[in-house]
C-alpha cells in the first residue's frame, strides 16, 4: 500500500471549485505588479494532512486533512456568493485517483470581514473543511 499524499486531494478540491465556475488560487493571490483581482474569487489554503494507520499492522494508508477556502468579493454579496458556490461545489465526494473520499465536511469559519489593506477594499470569509479518504 502507498502512503497517501496531500497534492492529489488538493487537486481534487481545486477541480471541484473550478468546475463550479470559480476562479481559484492556491496558497494566496498573485503578487506580480499590475495584477488586478477579479470581483470575486476563492483562495485555497491546504494543510499537509495526516496519513494514519488503517490497521494494527501500522499501514499508514488512510488520509485526513484540513483546508480553508477564503471566499473573496468586491462586496458583501459577492463574497457570500463565492461561499455559496464553494459549499455547492464541495457537497459531494471528491474524485481522488486510487482513493475513496468522503464528502468534505464543512467546519465553518469566522464572520465575514472587510480588507481595507487593498484598494478598492475587498470582503472575505474563510470557510474550513475536513477531508478524509482511504485506498480504493
Amino acid at each position: 500500500m502507498t502512503t497517501p499524499t496531500v497534492l492529489p486531494h488538493m487537486d481534487a478540491v481545486q477541480a471541484a471549485l473550478s468546475g463550479a465556475g470559480l476562479t481559484v488560487y492556491l496558497g494566496g493571490t498573485p503578487t506580480n505588479s499590475g495584477w488586478t483581482p477579479p470581483d470575486r474569487f476563492a483562495v485555497l489554503y491546504p494543510d499537509p494532512g495526516m496519513a494514519s494507520r488503517a490497521s494494527l499492522a501500522d499501514d499508514r494508508t488512510d488520509f485526513t486533512g484540513m483546508f480553508q477556502v477564503t471566499c473573496v468579493g468586491g462586496s458583501v454579496e459577492r463574497a457570500l456568493w463565492v461561499a455559496d458556490r464553494v459549499r455547492q461545489a464541495l457537497s459531494g465526494p471528491l474524485t481522488v485517483a486510487g482513493r475513496i473520499a468522503w464528502r468534505p465536511e464543512d467546519q465553518g469559519g469566522p464572520p465575514l470581514q472587510r480588507d481595507d489593506d487593498v484598494t478598492p477594499p475587498l470582503w472575505f470569509v474563510p470557510v474550513q473543511y475536513l477531508i478524509q479518504s482511504i485506498p480504493s
